[in-house]
């Protein structure tokens, strides 16, 4: 976090601050947004000042200049002054909302943005910031107000930062569900053939991390996860549709022995094969 510090102290005006924030600055928990009645956050209003709603646990649906979208535990949320707004707030939701203030004077994004916060690294950077400012915004301690400039000024930088690796990943969707749609194809011809996600992906060309994040960005699933249950669903068909033994189910599935196809059938669908054709 030093590096944003300094970044700060470089850009900023009057010896490296940010200008004071203005005394309507807060920082408030999502479920108190509705104190008074959910329509404090249902209904569409837009508000003088900046917003940045980060939820940290929950889902529900909110619309932002008239586009909606779902959003989750791990989305940070950017509203600027003048943008009308609702959100559903559901029964678990949970996180912070920073008002910024009516005249905050930082340099927060123009337009509204909706950030989903994969990575670990960035979620604890924005929930340490926010902490820090409210523990420095009520600090009886000498230097708390230049502390609390400093890391608003920081959560600037954080949003920029977030906003532009946003950009960066919307720009290669088309790349990702052609990769994905490649893996598929390569998954239905292959996935007899006794070979892991590592062979699948070299045949692909790329590496099977990338390939797993690739599968992860475009369905929410891993590429583990699609190819054990494209082989589950296959080992069901032969299993409740023919008499073929255990050992030769496995063997045309690439199992290397049937003990190891029933702990993999077995580990996805809670019983052996042996009790699933019998239950069948």
């Amino acid at each position: 976090m030093s590096d944003l510090l300094e970044r700060v102290a470089r850009d900023s005006p009057a010896g490296g601050l940010p200008p004071s924030p203005p005394r309507d600055f807060r920082i408030v928990p999502i479920p108190r947004l509705a104190s008074g009645g959910r329509w404090r956050v249902e209904a569409m209003r837009a508000l003088s000042e900046p917003l940045l709603l980060w939820f940290t646990r929950g889902q529900g649906r909110i619309t932002v200049g008239g586009l909606t979208r779902g959003y989750g535990a791990h989305n940070a949320i950017f509203i600027p002054a003048g943008v009308m707004h609702g959100f559903e707030l559901g029964a678990q939701a949970y996180g912070n909302a920073v008002f910024f203030g009516t005249d905050c004077g930082l340099d927060l994004p123009a337009t509204p943005q909706h950030l989903r916060i994969r990575d670990a690294a960035p979620q604890a950077e924005l929930t340490g910031i926010i902490d820090h400012i409210q523990r420095e915004a009520g600090s009886p301690h000498p230097g708390a107000d230049r502390a609390a400039r400093h890391y608003l000024g920081l959560l600037g930088v954080w949003l920029e930062r977030q906003v532009k690796a946003s950009a960066a990943e919307a720009a290669r969707p088309d790349a990702a569900r052609r990769l994905a749609a490649r893996y598929a194809d390569l998954l239905e011809r292959e996935f007899r053939s006794g070979k892991g996600v590592a062979d699948l992906a070299a045949a692909l060309g790329v590496t099977p991390t990338h390939l797993t994040r690739v599968c992860k960005q475009t369905c929410g699933r891993s590429a583990s996860d699609l190819l054990h249950d494209r082989l589950i669903y296959e080992a069901r068909l032969l299993l409740s549709e023919t008499r073929l033994p255990v050992r030769e189910v496995a063997d045309r599935l690439g199992f290397t022995s049937a003990a190891y196809f029933t702990r993999a059938f077995q580990h996805r669908t809670g019983q052996t094969p042996t009790a699933f054709r019998k239950r069948g």
